[in-house]
């Protein structure tokens, strides 16, 4: 008979060093050793021998002014290569370009972690007044564009187990703070293909956002336009509906979403976006 238990292939070592990763990762800032192991509920000790490891490896740097440490290179070259060989990165991405250099604004591409929407992919805006956001950073569900995407197309029954989960902070006036309005808001979104935040997660700062889909119908991705308030004007953002509902719907084709299951979609030109998107 053969064993399936997973703890003959668990490896404490490996996990530790894994998760200390994840934490300093997750931080978004350089920690101190002593950080760490408070974080990590690990001893001093231990963490010290994994860190000096880690660093010699290159999956951690060492800010020699203050001692503390950062994500490495190794970090980057393995990122960069989990994305090279994600489908709807890869066959997006032409499409977000394309997106940027129309709209002159910060795009976007997202994907859920849990009870976050984390950042896969950023496009720089064009013009001189640009917003702050980095690759790597995740970002509330209930308040951001990308997250009302991801949230509303969620699996119903996944979804009645997460909204319960979430923590409703108001980070502007505008956010969303009772899971009725959010639900309310989600079902919004289901009809009408696209997500708004007027303001909601940071003040001056408005997007609007469509999913991605996959062959088997389940969304993969979320992909959003973003800029300052005075840029993205409700009818700057009404003109761009239309783009962003494209965008959702060519590479959703490209990815296979739509046709049928043995069927794969073939490479084809990016088709031209004749879409208004003047402010």
């Amino acid at each position: 008979m053969k064993d399936h238990q997973p703890s003959r292939y668990n490896i404490t070592a490996l996990h530790r060093g894994l998760r200390l990763l994840t934490l300093i990762g997750e931080a978004q800032r350089a920690l101190a050793a002593g950080e760490i192991a408070r974080l990590s509920n690990l001893h001093t000790s231990t963490v010290h021998r994994f860190l000096v490891n880690l660093e010699s490896a290159g999956f951690l740097t060492r800010e020699e002014s203050s001692g503390k440490y950062q994500l490495g290179p190794a970090c980057v070259t393995l990122g960069r290569a989990a994305l090279d060989h994600l489908d709807f990165h890869r066959v997006s991405l032409p499409y977000l370009k394309e997106l940027n250099r129309l709209t002159r604004e910060t795009i976007h591409l997202t994907v859920r972690q849990d009870l976050h929407a984390v950042y896969l992919e950023k496009l720089e805006s064009l013009e001189p007044l640009r917003i702050f956001s980095q690759v790597g950073a995740a970002v509330p569900l209930h308040c951001t564009g990308v997250g009302k995407v991801l949230l509303a197309h969620t699996a119903q029954e996944e979804l009645q187990t997460l909204l319960p989960r979430l923590t409703l902070t108001r980070c502007t006036p505008n956010s969303i703070s009772s899971l009725q309005e959010l639900e309310a808001e989600l079902n919004r979104v289901r009809r009408q293909g696209y997500a708004t935040d007027l303001e909601e997660y940071e003040n001056h700062i408005r997007c609007i956002a469509g999913p991605l889909w996959d062959h088997a119908g389940n969304i993969k991705a979320a992909f959003s336009i973003t800029g300052p308030a005075t840029r993205m004007t409700r009818a700057r953002i009404r003109q761009l509906t239309p783009l962003v509902i494209k965008i959702s719907q060519d590479v959703s084709k490209q990815l296979g979403y739509g046709l049928p299951a043995a069927a794969a979609p073939k490479p084809r030109r990016i088709p031209e976006l004749e879409v208004a998107v003047g402010s």
